[in-house]
């Protein structure tokens, strides 16, 4: 059958961990000031997070598509190779 691909770590998978400290630390954005149009820093900046959690996102899509089409091409490239003979 088909051989598991494995995920090695590359540091562009530090990426993700942005939006989530950015998120999830509490203490960064729990006051009210300052005020964007009106609007209390903490709801301004959970908008701003969700921004900020796409714009992350997109190198480590990149990467993973990148390595998707280099095992691709690997693996298109051994089935050529075992054919040819």
């Amino acid at each position: 059958m088909g051989e598991q691909p494995t995920r090695k770590f590359h540091p562009v998978y530090l990426w993700i961990v942005v939006p989530f400290v950015a998120l999830l630390w509490v203490p960064i954005f729990n006051r009210v000031e300052p005020r964007l149009f009106g609007i209390p820093f903490f709801y301004w900046y959970q908008a701003l997070g969700t921004l900020l959690g796409a714009v992350c996102i997109v190198p480590v899509y990149l990467h993973v598509q990148k390595e998707r089409k280099a095992r691709a091409a690997r693996s298109d490239g051994s089935r050529r190779a075992g054919t040819d003979g």
